[in-house]
């Protein structure tokens, strides 16, 4: 791997409709169970609440999340929006699997080139954002 990683240019624009897409860990299937899939609902809806948008659709894959927003208010950050999406999720996990499930550790375990290890439930980086301004987009 030489090291460069995919930016996520991100665009909000007042009156835009957002496609967002992000990934678990490595695509691995960490939402195949009810009470992962549980707490991605609670998130997003905590979130709608606090950020302002409305929620127009959503699917939940094994591996991957993909939501269709439309934020309210003319000032917003989509960066924001999928970290109250993402973090809580990610501290829910981690407490669970190390509370019930210590040998799961492993799943989740990036391991830095400095030998540092954090332990993600989402990949990295900012997933997929496309802002739709037309119904014929999506």
């Amino acid at each position: 791997m030489n090291g460069h990683r995919k930016t996520c240019r991100r665009f909000n624009e007042p009156g835009h409709a957002h496609s967002l897409t992000f990934s678990c860990f490595r695509r691995r299937p960490f939402l195949s169970r009810d009470r992962g899939r549980l707490w991605l609902v609670e998130a997003i809806n905590r979130a709608r609440q606090k950020h302002a948008f409305d929620l127009w659709a959503y699917v939940i894959m094994p591996e991957h999340m993909h939501l269709l927003i439309w934020p309210r208010e003319p000032q917003y950050s989509i960066s924001q929006i999928l970290t109250s999406v993402k973090r809580p999720v990610s501290m829910q996990a981690l407490s669970q699997v190390r509370r019930s499930a210590p040998i799961f550790l492993s799943q989740m375990e990036d391991r830095q080139p400095g030998g540092q290890i954090h332990y993600r439930f989402w990949q990295r980086g900012g997933g997929y954002d496309r802002n739709l301004t037309e119904p014929k987009t999506v």
